[in-house]
């Protein structure tokens, strides 16, 4: 099944957009989540509602949207001091990174999410790493990916093709993607349930989504909403005049 795909699925903002590109472009699409241990967790429930609608809305999508795979890496959690697996304040730390950065964690989904692929017959993996609008997680850069698809492409003797559709566009252009996807459905679907804020907070829906709107996470969701919404009113004003 060499036009499958096995797409890393947070619940989030960008994974919900990398889905729907899958979607859009392999015969047949499944889906893994991480559960490893992570405060937000929330979002591993999220997400199983953005696929049950996404089938609903999408018929187009809903037969080549497969299975699902939750895989428990707790361990991850375990050995990680961060604020987004243990009860902590999100700040910089010495290196210049914020303590939301788990170290090791998209070098080990990418490395399952091989392994499953290489059960499932499924060489083409995508994530929604990105290197412009981010936090400046060393994991999520283009050079590490292309490096790693290398890695495990030589330890299990299989060609992948680490995808990662979003590495080069910012959250404003993530939004207008959805948009080029699937319709103001796929926007409204994904403003509304898919999670990203770091705190977990499900209390509030701003215009662009659930969160605190004080973590990055969601500052940078936020700020992507606002650019998005922004070019599009211009865009409008543009056509009427």
């Amino acid at each position: 099944m060499t036009d499958t795909a096995l797409v890393l699925f947070s619940g989030g903002q960008d994974s919900a957009t990398c889905l729907a590109w899958a979607l859009d472009r392999f015969t047949y699409v499944e889906t893994v989540g991480f559960d490893y241990g992570q405060n937000h967790s929330v979002e591993l429930e999220v997400r199983q509602v953005f696929l049950t609608e996404m089938r609903k809305q999408f018929p187009q999508w809903n037969e080549r949207l497969g299975s699902d795979h939750m895989i428990d890496l707790g361990l991850l959690g375990e050995i990680s001091d961060t604020a987004l697996t243990q009860d902590r304040a999100i700040e910089m730390d010495a290196s210049g990174l914020p303590n939301t950065f788990v170290p090791g964690r998209n070098l080990l989904f990418l490395t399952v999410a091989a392994a499953i692929g290489f059960r499932r017959g499924a060489k083409n993996i995508v994530g929604g790493m990105c290197e412009t609008d981010y936090s400046g997680y060393p994991d999520c850069r283009d050079d590490t990916i292309k490096a790693l698809q290398v890695a495990v492409g030589l330890g299990m003797d299989k060609r992948y093709v680490f995808h990662t559709p979003l590495m080069w566009i910012d959250k404003a252009a993530t939004w207008n993607l959805a948009e080029d996807l699937g319709g103001s459905d796929l926007v409204r679907l994904i403003q509304r349930e898919t999670h990203t804020c770091y705190k977990g907070d499900r209390s509030v829906l701003h215009a662009w989504g659930y969160g605190c709107n004080e973590c990055p996470a969601c500052e940078l969701r936020a700020s992507g909403w606002d650019a998005y919404t922004t070019t599009r009113r211009n865009a409008s004003l543009t056509t009427t005049s």
